[in-house]
């Protein structure tokens, strides 16, 4: 499924941009765009001071080459998906926005969104990580996700590899070994090692080192997976909850706090939750992502005597499993009904894709390169070390290419499916009143239902065209 990675040349701007004369004809009038001069398109997204900082940079680049000023509306994230459904409503849609892979198919429906495959070279695509990609790729006929040389409706806004880390500086204290950086750590192994991190340090009577403290919404499923089992089958068809796999590796999840007590308590974790715990030096084992490099760089700065970290694979169920993790993504679309809708393709384009605004966003320490050949050559041989980013940052690079996984409700049309899991989901990790297996038994039917209505209304939307 890999295409040949070319060249960073192939992507750059200069010379693609060869547009033709400009007009400002709607979409039904067919796409009639010019060199930019005197068009203004709109940019709608959400993010930090560091991505309005790339993309100021990138979008004068833009601007230069094309003459088209580029209005940019800023959002909070807690904000973004209200203003751009009340957009969409008022018929007023950004000419560029970020688009979550979970509306996508909606979106394609209502014809909110433009295709882009006409608009983007292949030589583009195939210099981006896969699921980049194939998480907006979207066959309107079969109603099928992800599969390659199908039409896609967006480009990566980044890629997101969730990985697991732990605390360097824990580990020396505790003059414990660091786990394998290549290899992962049996679910057995892990264990044993949370128990050796899980420590009354002050000498009270009270323990303040955890060996873990994990969320189980956003962190059990590389275990579940590490297990051999999923949530759904490959057609996005059937739940598969209900396999002794699956409750096996959640009861195992649910024991670290219940049975082997190398989590904080549900009281200690209300009273400090764990991503604050971690940062303070007082979790071992925790998860690493790319938005996080630049907070835990400046807190292992500020306190170094307390917080070091490195990275590793999530631990697998025996010795010789596969592991993984997820692999997330945020695009960046085109409105169907935007003026321009090639000059906008290509500002996504150059958004996603142009070296020099990658390069400044992997600098910020906020996501891994899109274009893989900068990511496998330079980035990681010299500039994510002279950045900041940890030592084997590899992994992540791993995960994008081979080891991440979508979330399971990434491509089925609605995730009520997949949210359903959580309900109750605390009387198995937190008060174990019930096992998984009893919890799953129930859950399957109640999931099932829910996939088999997100199928039908995919099948009603499509219908309506």
């Amino acid at each position: 499924m890999r295409k040949n990675v070319l060249a960073a040349g192939a992507v750059a701007m200069a010379g693609a941009l060869a547009l033709t004369a400009c007009s400002s004809s709607g979409a039904d009038e067919g796409t009639v765009v010019g060199d930019g001069e005197g068009v203004e398109l709109t940019f709608m997204y959400r993010g930090s001071d560091y991505d309005k900082a790339a993309y100021e940079t990138a979008i004068t680049a833009f601007t230069e080459e094309t003459g088209a000023t580029v209005k940019m509306i800023i959002t909070d994230a807690d904000q973004y998906s209200t203003k751009l459904q009340a957009a969409i409503a008022g018929g007023n849609v950004p000419d560029v926005f970020y688009v979550d892979p979970a509306n996508m198919m909606g979106y394609v429906y209502a014809d909110v969104l433009a295709d882009l495959s006409e608009y983007v070279d292949d030589s583009v695509v195939d210099n981006l990580w896969d699921f980049g990609v194939d998480a907006y790729r979207f066959n309107v006929e079969t109603g099928e996700r992800g599969q390659d040389g199908d039409p896609f409706y967006a480009l990566p806004k980044d890629v997101g590899p969730f990985a697991f880390g732990y605390n360097t500086v824990l580990f020396d204290e505790l003059g414990l070994d660091y786990p394998d950086p290549s290899e992962p750590m049996t679910f057995d192994e892990f264990v044993e090692l949370a128990k050796a991190l899980t420590v009354d340090m002050d000498g009270d009577g009270e323990l303040d080192h955890w060996g873990t403290g994990l969320n189980v919404t956003w962190n059990s499923q590389a275990f579940i997976w590490g297990a051999g089992a999923d949530w759904i089958s490959e057609d996005k068809k059937t739940v598969t909850v209900d396999t002794p796999e699956f409750a096996e590796a959640l009861q195992w999840f649910a024991d670290l706090g219940l049975v082997e007590g190398v989590t904080p308590s549900v009281e200690q974790a209300q009273t400090l939750d764990t991503y604050q715990r971690w940062m303070a030096g007082e979790i071992g084992f925790f998860p690493v992502a790319p938005w996080d490099i630049a907070t835990y760089n400046a807190v292992a700065e500020e306190n170094p005597d307390t917080f070091g970290y490195a990275m590793i694979p999530y631990p697998v169920a025996e010795e010789g499993d596969d592991w993984s993790t997820w692999l997330g993504s945020l695009g960046i679309g085109v409105s169907a009904d935007s003026e321009n809708v090639e000059l906008a393709a290509k500002l996504a384009e150059y958004l996603s894709t142009d070296l020099d605004a990658q390069k400044t966003l992997a600098a910020g320490q906020i996501q891994i390169p899109n274009l893989i050949d900068y990511a496998e050559g330079d980035w990681i041989t010299t500039d994510a070390t002279e950045t900041g980013w940890p030592e084997n940052s590899q992994i992540f690079l791993d995960i994008a290419m081979e080891k991440g996984r979508p979330l399971p409700a990434t491509y089925t049309y609605t995730p009520e499916w997949y949210d359903n899991f959580w309900i109750g989901i605390e009387n198995v990790v937190d008060n174990g009143s019930v096992t998984a297996e009893e919890f799953l038994a129930g859950k399957q039917e109640e999931m099932q239902k829910l996939l088999d209505q997100s199928w039908t209304s995919a099948d009603a939307a499509k219908a309506q065209g």
